[in-house]
């Protein structure tokens, strides 16, 4: 595996004349936890759009272990292991949590999608599912139906779901969108749990959590490339300090003080 797992060289998107993701060139390190930062509108999720070929680019290249795979689609993009979760919780309300799982699982068996298959054919899942759902803390709700699960935890079972497909990337979209300080602190070192061994790239606008696990950080501002490093890099460039006027500038303040 090369020392970078994802690249892209100049990736661009416009959408009639207007340039939503502008020269891009993106290195995600093999191993590391790296986050995309920017205010709103600078293209963090256009350029997970791009990665994940919900969108084409108009110029530029990716790369995933050193293959481009700039005109694959979203399917081939999955199968060759860049799974992603979306703002927006996506699991199966009516179905327990430990389905929810075991659904993901069937991608790797041959048998995805097959919902009439018998319940013992199922059930050989079971023991891999509960071992991802004592991952993300979750084995005690395992006959608990999905809609009930608080917010915070309805996100740590779309992880589960998403380790379930056995990623080697994995895109996480805004992972603590909406939630409570409690929420955000689980998530967070759920997050950090589940990196070991695995690359993440995320999105994600909480300063504080992105100080406490990211390895390395784009900022992205107006869908250009504003600076890379660090956190202690990036919180101390003037023009990521421009970029982020506000309260915004002021949580980056707040976390490096």
């Amino acid at each position: 595996m090369s020392e970078f797992l994802l690249e892209t060289k100049d990736l661009t998107k416009t959408f009639r004349g207007f340039t939503a993701v502008n020269k891009v060139n993106l290195k995600v390190r093999t191993g590391h936890i790296h986050a995309l930062l920017g205010p709103n509108g600078a293209g963090k999720t256009t350029c997970f759009n791009l990665l994940t070929k919900f969108l084409e680019p108009t110029e530029g290249q990716i790369f995933f272990d050193r293959q481009e795979i700039t005109r694959d689609g979203p399917a081939q993009i999955a199968r060759k292991g860049i799974i992603r979760s979306f703002q927006i919780s996506a699991i199966f309300p009516q179905m327990t949590v430990l389905e929810n799982v075991r659904i993901a699982l069937q991608r790797n068996t041959g048998l995805s999608f097959h919902f009439w298959r018998s319940t013992r054919q199922l059930e050989q899942l079971n023991e891999e599912a509960m071992g991802l759902l004592n991952q993300v803390d979750l084995d005690r709700y395992a006959q608990e139906q999905a809609i009930n699960l608080p917010y915070g935890r309805k996100r740590a079972l779309e992880i589960a779901t998403t380790l379930a497909m056995q990623p080697k990337l994995m895109l996480l979209d805004e992972p603590t969108q909406g939630m409570g300080l409690e929420d955000v602190d689980r998530v967070t070192e759920l997050i950090k749990k589940v990196s070991s061994g695995r690359t993440i790239l995320m999105v994600e606008h909480n300063m504080k959590v992105v100080a406490s696990i990211a390895d390395q950080i784009t900022v992205l501002n107006r869908g250009e490339m504003l600076a890379e490093g660090n956190y202690q890099e990036i919180s101390n460039s003037p023009e990521v300090m421009q970029a982020y006027m506000g309260t915004e500038q002021q949580e980056l303040e707040d976390t490096t003080a």
